[in-house]
């Protein structure tokens, strides 16, 4: 899965990456994003391409409430095609959530128990420091009492690879950038869709241990980045 990840460049700058406008101005500056708040991704609309404003946590146009978007962080590879409340999403909205890097944790357990006893968190990102591409969707939930429109997006995961599968059997799809106007376009068929939704290679990725301080969402900073040794580091 992907339950958090860095997302410190700004909109202007996901922009120029992305070959898009900015619509939002969000200044970036994220370095441990968690369910429900908000991020920037890269959408396309009649042919124009944004960076725009979503919520992380896709809340499907026919739910009743927004209560259940932390738990719709993720969409599934395998089923994203067929479950109801991507479906519609993967055939007409889909977006890239671009990062630096996202996070996953080397859990030791009580054998006995199996309650938790160590959570040591791990950053992975690009190795060539260029930004990750997660293949994404979107969507729109209109309130039923105030007809406020709510954007929301998820991440679509795939199996690990064998690097990110040291930590956890699911990752992120990650996007190349040959392939994100394949993604982004509204007239590309779904066969060609599935064809992107695989595991990104192990060597363009590096893996490596950070500070247990994002295991607090309330934890920011892009010391949240460095490699642990910087933090174990004596005087």
């Amino acid at each position: 899965m992907c339950g958090r990840f860095a997302q410190p460049r700004s909109a202007d700058e996901l922009a120029r990456i992305f070959h898009a406008r900015p619509a939002t101005d969000l200044p970036g500056a994220q370095f441990n994003v968690a369910p429900t708040d908000e991020v920037a991704a890269v959408v396309e609309h009649h042919g124009e391409r944004t960076v725009d404003a979503f919520r992380w946590g896709l809340v499907p146009f026919f739910s009743a409430s927004s209560k259940g978007a932390a738990r719709l962080i993720n969409a599934r590879a395998e089923t994203v095609e067929t479950t109801p409340a991507f479906r519609t999403s993967f055939k007409n909205r889909r977006c890239i959530l671009p990062a630096d890097a996202f996070y996953e944790w080397r859990r030791t357990s009580d054998a006995a128990s199996g309650r938790t006893l160590r959570s040591e968190p791990f950053a992975i990102r690009r190795l060539d420091g260029e930004p990750l591409a997660f293949a994404g969707l979107w969507a729109i939930w209109r309130n039923p009492e105030t007809a406020e429109r709510l954007y929301t997006c998820s991440i679509i995961t795939t199996q690990a690879n064998e690097l990110v599968g040291q930590l956890h059997d699911r990752m992120p799809v990650l996007l190349e950038g040959a392939d994100w106007d394949r993604w982004l376009s509204e007239t590309t068929s779904l066969t060609g869709l599935r064809g992107l939704l695989h595991p990104a290679p192990a060597g363009e990725l590096d893996l490596y241990a950070v500070s247990p301080a994002v295991n607090n969402v309330r934890s920011e900073g892009p010391e949240l980045l460095a490699p642990l040794s910087r933090w174990s580091d004596g005087p």
